[in-house]
């Protein structure tokens, strides 16, 4: 059976990112280029062009498609959510869990989120995005009325165009650490 046929089988003829079902084609997922249905969705023309960099005028499509049993749909999917701003996303990205081969063959595609100047821990060791964090420090969270607790672990950090800052949600709040209360988890 040829690939294209197995994935419109496996999808049952709809775009396996928003369920759009005209002009459907087959898409390799990065960094395979092989033609096994594993490592390939089947797509429209627009969630062709996103997963090309394109801007996605419908991401909505990626909030069934994270769930998809299927890990190159998930790996596609967690991609394209870190280009969408909404906080529903950022929440979405932040439930999605990995095996590690998995995680591993999603954080390839994603795009490096420093222009050149890195972020580093207290204990000077290099944070990028996606990595997870533990304060070292409790921190009183200006604005709310909680405290960030000593041994809390913040996962699917964000880094910021301040290499002393990032982002990460704590008490499903979205925060800014100083990374001189943080080690790398």
């Amino acid at each position: 059976m040829s690939t294209e046929l197995a994935l419109r089988e496996r999808a049952n003829d709809r775009c396996e990112l928003c369920s759009a079902t005209e002009g459907l084609m087959v898409e390799a997922v990065s960094p395979f280029s092989d033609d096994t249905p594993e490592h390939n969705v089947l797509v429209c023309p627009a969630c062709a062009a996103a997963m090309k960099g394109e801007p996605n005028a419908n991401p909505f499509g990626l909030q069934d498609s994270a769930w998809s049993e299927f890990p190159a749909v998930q790996v596609v999917s967690w991609r394209l959510l870190h280009n969408v701003s909404e906080p529903w996303a950022v929440e979405l990205i932040e439930q999605i869990y990995f095996d590690d081969a998995t995680r591993e063959w999603a954080e390839q595609g994603l795009a490096p989120a420093d222009d050149g100047v890195p972020t580093f821990d207290s204990n000077g060791t290099q944070i990028r995005t996606g990595d997870s964090v533990t304060l070292i420090k409790d921190l009183d969270v200006k604005g709310t009325s909680f405290v960030a607790k000593r041994g809390t672990l913040v996962r699917n950090i964000r880094t910021t165009d301040n290499p002393e800052h990032i982002e990460g949600r704590v008490n499903n709040v979205t925060i800014v650490l100083k990374t001189a209360f943080l080690k790398k988890a």
